[in-house]
């Protein structure tokens, strides 16, 4: 009989939550999976971060209500102190939406939803959902960096090259999922008000989450940042957020600057919104005058739209796989051959401006 060594060891899963009950549901969904260990629970603040300092887990799970110090607090702690990858675990609340966004702009890998009761919502799609954020969190460039004494090399990366000749975007339309909101926090601060170019962002997230996030990426930026609605103009020096829980899409009149569309139409994707719907949409819409971006997420959703912009041919660039916190998005778009340039994060406005042609007002 031959005996494997090459399996890898168990993820660490550390699980902190003040109920019992979830502590519990939680702990059943992680161990029926053969990948994952649970190293410890905590149940309040200061446990949590004494639990981190004596475990070292790999994966920390952080209820964002959590006594004696808050899962916010407890949060900036870890990520000063011990740094590695935390799933905050977010009621759907919009106190908790909004928690939860400034938690992602601290440096949170990703959350998942429970109901105002504690209760999980859905058991099947949480566990499924959760297993899968915490597998890709162990793969993070952080968790790499936790087993790792020298530190990643990052090659530059020139600036892409516009033909005179070629169009110049009318539309951008951008799609990210996990990491999103920190790196959108890092990049859209950096766009001017004057920004020539109106541009649409998808964001995977649940219904309640995207107009918070809305307002916490104006409050923070130059250009301005709001949650996309039915008939909204396309305006230059706007960055419209795709409402959570139905498709954007926009719609172009001779002559005029194009319009957002929301509906719940097509059903059936796995994202809602999509990033493939909408991209789609504007290649049709806007043609070779497209802009697509693709970032940090999971999965696919984007390849079709980034596809559909290519062949329309408009622009696309793709992040860097240094500065995703999951490059699994930019991944197949790169893989399919379909990115004129793969864009470092800290370059990213300053390519959009120059492939938008920019110059600042004197």
């Amino acid at each position: 009989m031959t005996t494997s060594f090459d399996a890898s060891p168990p993820i660490r899963v550390l699980i902190a939550d003040d109920s019992a009950v979830a502590r519990a549901a939680l702990s059943r969904m992680l161990e029926s999976e053969p990948s994952l260990v649970i190293c410890g629970t905590a149940r309040n603040g200061l446990e949590t971060l004494e639990k981190v300092r004596q475990l070292r887990p790999d994966v920390v799970t952080l209820d964002i209500e959590m006594p004696v110090l808050n899962g916010l607090e407890v949060l900036k702690r870890i990520m000063k102190e011990f740094p590695r990858p935390v799933i905050m675990v977010s009621s759907l609340t919009r106190q908790g939406a909004e928690v939860t966004i400034q938690a992602l702009g601290v440096g949170a890998f990703d959350y998942v939803p429970k109901s105002e009761s504690g209760a999980p919502l859905d058991l099947h799609k949480l566990k499924h959902d959760l297993i899968a954020k915490i597998e890709a969190a162990a793969q993070s460039p952080l968790a790499r960096e936790m087993h790792s004494t020298s530190p990643a090399l990052r090659l530059p990366i020139h600036n892409f090259v516009l033909e005179e000749s070629r169009a110049v975007p009318e539309i951008i339309v951008l799609g990210t999922s996990t990491g999103g909101p920190k790196a959108l926090q890092e990049m859209l601060p950096q766009l001017p008000p004057d920004m020539p170019s109106g541009m649409l962002v998808v964001q995977h997230m649940p219904p309640g989450f995207t107009a918070p996030f809305a307002r916490r990426m104006d409050s923070l930026s130059k250009v301005t940042v709001c949650e996309a609605r039915h008939g909204d103009a396309i305006q230059p020096g706007f960055v419209y957020i795709a409402p959570a829980g139905q498709h954007t899409t926009v719609t172009r009149r001779p002559g005029s600057k194009g319009s957002i569309w929301l509906s719940s139409e097509p059903a059936g994707t796995l994202h809602k919104p999509s990033v493939d719907v909408t991209m789609i949409s504007a290649a049709e819409a806007f043609g070779q005058t497209t802009l697509g971006i693709i970032m940090t997420g999971m999965g696919s959703d984007g390849l079709q739209g980034m596809t559909a912009i290519h062949e329309a041919g408009g622009i696309t660039l793709g992040q860097d796989e240094a500065t995703c916190t999951v490059y699994g998005m930019p991944r197949c778009c790169a893989e399919g051959g379909i990115l004129n340039k793969v864009v470092p994060l800290p370059q990213l406005s300053r390519q959009i401006l120059q492939i938008l042609r920019y110059r600042p007002r004197q």
